[in-house]
């Protein structure tokens, strides 16, 4: 259980440190160095980088969006089938941002497996 929240909490810190000098795709950085070094277990390997990333995304679509009134992300939000809703949007966002990095720590654990073996 303490390696989970450790993990979590370190890609969250990763995350957003790797965000601020690098692309969207630093969030994948930050699950595959964390999930290298910080050995889950079974289900968690996916879902603890993923709620980690969601949570940071969303948190930061927030805080950046909620400075000019969430203008863009309703026009967006309007081109995409999400009723104009910025927040659904974030989720969305959030999510697919999830996805990736929940990928990439399933990615270092197999990496991590096969440097051990080597």
């Amino acid at each position: 259980m303490t390696k989970n929240i450790i993990n979590f909490i370190a890609t969250i810190v990763l995350a957003y440190v790797l965000s601020l000098f690098l692309p969207w795709w630093s969030v994948m950085t930050a699950a595959l160095a964390t999930s290298l070094f910080i050995s889950l277990k079974k289900a968690a390997v996916f879902f603890v980088p993923f709620l980690a990333i969601v949570i940071f995304w969303f948190v930061l679509s927030y805080f950046l969006s909620s400075a000019n009134d969430f203008t863009l992300a309703k026009r967006i939000a309007v081109l995409l089938p999400l009723s104009g809703n910025p927040y659904v949007l974030m989720l969305v966002s959030a999510i697919v941002g999830g996805l990736a990095a929940g990928i990439t720590a399933i990615f270092g654990k197999q990496l991590s497996v096969a440097l051990k073996k080597a």
